[in-house]
Order: C-alpha cells, then structure tokens, then sequence
C-alpha cells in the first residue's frame, strides 16, 4: 500500500517531476511524487501510439502494473502548424536517437528558417493519464488534455524548462518571453502540463484521500 499523499509518475524527467508536485502540492499539500528513479526498476513500455493520450496511458498501465501506486502519466509534445501539426507525438525523438533537446531544437529552427514569422504558429499539448486500482482488481483511468498556443521564434533564448521551450513565445503571457525565460510559477498558470494537471488534480486527491 502507498502511503497518504504518495503518487508515481512515470518519469525520470526532474524538472517534469518538480512542475507535478508544485501543482499537485497546492491541491494537496504533502503530496510526494515519485519518479522512475525512487521506485524499483521495471521495464518501460514502448511509445507507439499515434496520439498524446494513448502514449500516456500506456506508460501509467504499466506503472500501475509495476508500483502498484496511483500512477501518473504524461505525453506532451510541440505541433507546428508549417509542419503539418508535427513533430507532435515525436516530439523528443525528432531529431534521432539518442534524446537530445539542443538537437531537436536545432533541428526544428532548420525546418523553419524559410517560413515567414506570421506563420510560425504553433501549439504545445499535453495528455495527462491517471490509473489506479478499483479496490476490486480493476483498473479505473482518467485521461484530460491541455493546449498552449503560442509562436516558434528563430533562436533559442532562456534556461529554464526543458525540451522546446526555448524557442517557443506562449500567446498567454503579456510579452515577448520564451517558455523557457518565464518564471516557474508563470508558466505553470499557463502552460498545456499546467492546464491538464489542473483539471486532474481533483481526481488525484479524491483517489489518495477519498474525499
């Protein structure tokens, strides 16, 4: 059994894990949120569904199956409107393996560097899968979306956050920051992983506290 407030995330990603506890913890203050790395060592499935939500869940089925805790899951990725929605859901792999945010990016601004700045729109989106058990041997899953739309600029700017936030402007945000230059607590208020654990944070602390 889990203790009160303890919830797995299948993620080794610190900072993903940091932005999951300062938005959960203010549901649910004392909340701990373990990452691959706390808990034993299983075999990570394979990513191949064509969209966020089926990637998510996969990944929280099977840290259900091997933590036995409530389990988080996400699947977020940048979708270029000049690039026909993509790198979408190859987001982290985009430019090869092995995972490489600086190469992805570099990559990503190559692609681009002929389109006009009008038509650099864009938008991050987010699923976010929670699975736990029933209490009766079934598994009971809830999945919700978030959407930030914002604008590929033509340089990497910032050292906060990860992946393609430092080439991405949000619309939401009252300036010409990148998601990367934004303070923490700012992105969270508007960013497509905020929006989403947001909208599932009541469910987690219904699951954990049964209230």
């Amino acid at each position: 059994m889990s203790e009160p407030g303890e919830i797995f995330l299948a993620s080794r990603n610190v900072q993903k894990l940091a932005e999951m506890q300062r938005i959960l913890g203010e549901r649910l203050p004392g909340i701990r949120v373990l990452g691959l790395d706390d808990v034993e060592h299983y075999q990570e499935p394979v990513e191949d569904q064509p969209e966020f939500a089926g990637n998510a869940l996969v990944k929280a089925r099977a840290g259900v199956a091997a933590t036995g805790l409530p389990s988080l899951a996400d699947d977020s990725g940048l979708c270029v409107d000049a690039l026909n929605g993509m790198p979408g859901v190859l987001s982290a792999r985009w430019s090869g393996p092995p995972k490489d945010d600086d190469r992805n990016n570099q990559l990503l601004l190559a692609q681009l560097a002929d389109v006009p700045d009008q038509r650099r729109s864009a938008e991050f989106r987010c699923a976010v899968a929670l699975c736990h058990d029933d209490g009766s041997g079934g598994l009971l899953e809830h999945v919700v979306e978030g959407v930030m739309s914002g604008r590929v600029i033509r340089e990497t700017r910032g050292t906060g956050g990860f992946g393609y936030d430092v080439v991405f402007v949000p619309d939401d945000q009252g300036g010409e920051l990148t998601s990367a230059e934004m303070a923490a607590e700012d992105k969270d208020a508007i960013s497509h992983r905020g929006k989403a654990l947001r909208e599932i944070a009541p469910v987690v602390v219904e699951v954990l506290t049964g209230r």
